[in-house]
């Protein structure tokens, strides 16, 4: 079994263009960086995991990540439950939440990679699988976006063949939201589904204003209309706006869930599997979830959530981005407004080589 342990690990840094600065409600996005863990096992293999890092502390997250090293060393790869809680451990004193518990999914995601690998297997073959395919959401429509760019990203999804797009509101004038909104609305038809994300970026008042204005529009779901803690806001929202409401991308546990769902103030679950604690902790989650009838849309991270997504019965969407497909050497392949797991082993894809810069300590 020595050929299962651990026995090196790298930081890297990649980054993809940004044409210029884009912002939502509530941050401004001056780069499109990742962080990308490898682990190198006795048997040669390497499992990889990134994270969306952003401009965001590097230093603080490189160094969550070098701590966790010297912890990970010598343990078997499918150890991932012993790690995970070795880490839980290790960091309660500085606070589990927040860059210690990224750090605890990034090594919990690359071992997974490699226990794939090792297995000659995907990762939701190994998990089990209850669908081939889940449907998949064109995302972004960035406040900043002049009206031009916003409709060609829009129309650009929807000749790829998608069947839904979200775009950012939170803008200073509940107006200009809904006018952005109706000419998306414009510019995709029927056909396509819209949804929209203020970031937490709004006030109730406001985000009671700019639901009642979106019914008109037909708007799928409005995902993170206020500050992630304020569940009075959501139920107030829930009851009165009657619009769906959708969150979950900031939390690092289920609590926020578990009052949610006691409120009946919540349709979708959102996690993100970095926050969140990586794979067994977010399957918790969405098992959670789904024993109340809520379907599981999780945030950002295709590679990840597409494959996993494809192994509980209530997931049904993931969230595209193109910021990491440049960087890696299989992209995931969207028909026809769906995507399907890649199905080479692990989680089916590479960093590529050039695009990676090693983080020295």
């Amino acid at each position: 079994m020595k050929d299962l342990q651990i026995r090196d690990v790298k930081i890297f840094k990649a980054s993809t263009p940004l044409k210029k600065t884009i912002s939502d409600a509530t941050h401004t996005l001056t780069e499109i960086s990742f962080i990308v863990l490898r682990i190198q096992l006795e048997n040669g293999v390497i499992g990889e995991s990134y994270l969306l890092s952003f401009q965001y502390s590097p230093n603080a997250i490189a160094g969550a990540l070098k701590d966790a090293i010297p912890h990970i060393i010598g343990h078997k790869v499918n150890e991932m439950g012993i790690v995970y809680n070795k880490l839980e451990n290790l960091g309660e004193y500085f606070g589990n939440q927040g860059i210690n518990r990224w750090a605890q999914a990034a090594v919990n995601i690359a071992m997974w990679d490699a226990w794939g690998k090792t297995l000659n297997q995907p990762i939701h073959q190994i998990l089990g699988v209850c669908k081939e395919k889940v449907s998949i959401y064109g995302s972004g429509g960035w406040i900043s976006y002049s009206i031009d760019e916003l409709i060609e990203e829009v129309t650009g999804y929807a000749d790829r063949g998608f069947k839904a797009v979200k775009i950012k509101v939170g803008s200073p004038k509940v107006s200009t939201d809904v006018e952005r909104l109706r000419l998306v609305r414009e510019a995709v038809g029927d056909k396509v589904d819209i949804m929209m994300d203020a970031n937490q970026g709004m006030d109730l008042p406001s985000a009671m204003k700019l639901a009642r204005a979106a019914k008109e529009l037909n708007i799928n779901w409005f995902e993170e209309p206020v500050n992630h803690q304020n569940f009075q806001a959501f139920e107030i929202l829930k009851n009165q706006a009657g619009i769906s409401l959708a969150m979950g991308e900031r939390e690092f546990d289920t609590l926020a869930l578990k009052e949610l769902i006691t409120r009946n103030a919540l349709d979708i679950w959102q996690p993100d599997i970095l926050r969140i604690g990586g794979v067994e902790k977010w399957r918790e989650s969405a098992a959670l979830a789904g024993s109340f009838n809520l379907p599981v849309l999780p945030h950002y991270y295709k590679d990840y959530d597409v494959p996993l997504l494809c192994t509980i019965p209530n997931g049904v969407g993931a969230e595209s981005f193109d910021w990491v497909d440049p960087l890696i050497d299989n992209p995931m392949i969207i028909q026809d407004g769906f995507a399907k797991p890649h199905e080479l082993p692990g989680w089916g894809f590479n960093f590529i080589d050039d695009t990676l810069t090693e983080i020295k300590f």
